[in-house]
């Protein structure tokens, strides 16, 4: 049975895990734990404003992760979204769910749109984004507001309500 929560603590050592085992063993991306200082207070980091990190288990075990990160200018950025390779696919639905979970806490929370960043070997992760109505944009076209890794080259904005922001470019987005 597949269970979607908020993060509590006691998740933390298996959401480190996760997230590092496959960005590293898995897609062999050149990033640490000591890179991502997001990943070493999921609280105090992304449960500013109406940012959330959720965690998606299967019997009991961490599967999968989204965050929501508040731009604080009505976006926000979808950071960590990882599924366990053997969790992966329509069969079980997972990351589609992880999804929902996040586009719905934005939408009941005034999101007027979303950016993300992504590393150009994640190639499945695109066509997935590209399938729920993300569309590719260049990092010049990514809100100063905007939350994503240095190891991304890749970016995507999707708009979830009409009066979004403007498509015209803002300055270089800052990075952690």
């Amino acid at each position: 049975m597949v269970v979607i929560t908020p993060f509590e603590p006691r998740d933390q050592a298996d959401v480190v895990e996760l997230v590092t085992s496959i960005q590293t063993r898995e897609f062999a991306i050149a990033i640490t734990l000591a890179d991502q200082p997001d990943l070493q207070d999921i609280r105090g980091y992304f449960r500013r404003g109406v940012g959330e990190f959720w965690v998606a288990k299967v019997d009991g075990e961490v599967a999968g992760t989204v965050a929501l990160v508040d731009g604080g200018d009505g976006t926000a950025s979808l950071r960590k979204m990882f599924v366990r390779k053997d969790r992966r696919g329509r069969g079980w639905g997972l990351a589609a769910a992880l999804l929902r979970t996040l586009l719905q806490h934005a939408e009941a929370n005034g999101i007027a749109a979303i950016y993300l960043g992504t590393t150009p070997v994640m190639t499945h992760a695109h066509a997935f984004y590209e399938r729920n109505g993300f569309v590719e944009i260049d990092v010049k076209d990514m809100p100063s507001t905007a939350s994503y890794s240095h190891v991304d080259q890749k970016f995507y904005k999707r708009v979830l309500l009409p009066s979004g922001p403007s498509s015209t470019p803002a300055p270089p987005p800052k990075r952690e």
